[in-house]
């Protein structure tokens, strides 16, 4: 762990509650001398804090220090991912923090299971825990679209995974791209983005959803 999250980092007395309690207490063993550092994960600020009092439920630090210290990616990557199950999207999220990606936008395309709802608390939990142990300083941003002609029209510049597209070129960078769900796009949506440059892979095998959007993920890091 690397840091950890409090909304109040920054306040001058912080109060642990149950959940850092415990991992700080029982699982970290921490001594009562010990600095601990802790982030907001909204001002890419490192806040020091030095413990004032435990008993066994609750613990009192107070702020000994704040530093400028941004952690992200030296690319801002954006990924439009069509919906996929919630189970495997929390699956793949903490590898896609830790890449870098800044934004997900999650979309209703034809082939997405209307019945799949994202729970957007618990994304931001697995999101939280990712960056404590990363060491990522911000939140990445997360949206829901309800469409794909909705994503178009506010990501004209995205690219396409999809077959029959250009090779990707590993030299170019790439900053946008949108990723189908299992069995791809509809032959509506292939027709609504005939304008949009499809990219594909030099590969012969069928990825699965995740792995495509991992792939670009890596891709748009190098």
């Amino acid at each position: 762990m690397q840091f950890i999250y409090s909304k109040d980092a920054g306040e001058k007395i912080l109060n642990l509650n149950t959940r850092d309690y415990s991992h700080i207490f029982k699982v970290r063993r921490v001594k009562k001398s010990e600095v601990l550092s802790f982030r907001n994960l909204m001002d890419d600020m490192l806040y020091r804090y030095n413990l004032t009092s435990i008993d066994r439920k609750t613990a009192t630090l107070e702020l000994l220090s704040g530093d400028m210290l941004k952690i992200e990616a030296k690319k801002s990557l954006h990924v439009g991912w069509c919906i996929v199950d919630p189970k495997t999207i929390e699956k793949t999220l903490p590898f896609l923090n830790e890449l870098g990606v800044s934004k997900i936008s999650f979309v209703y395309c034809e082939y997405s299971q209307r019945n799949f709802k994202i729970d957007l608390k618990r994304v931001e939990k697995i999101l939280i825990n990712s960056c404590e142990q990363c060491g990522r300083s911000s939140l990445m941003q997360i949206e829901i679209l309800e469409n794909l002609k909705e994503y178009l029209a506010l990501y004209p510049q995205s690219k396409i995974f999809d077959f029959g597209g250009k090779k990707i070129d590993k030299d170019t960078t790439y900053t946008s791209f949108l990723i189908g769900s299992e069995g791809g796009f509809s032959k509506a949506e292939r027709e609504s983005m005939k304008d949009t440059d499809i990219l594909s892979l030099d590969n012969p095998m069928i990825l699965k959803s995740q792995t495509a959007v991992l792939y670009a993920s890596i891709l748009g890091s190098l």
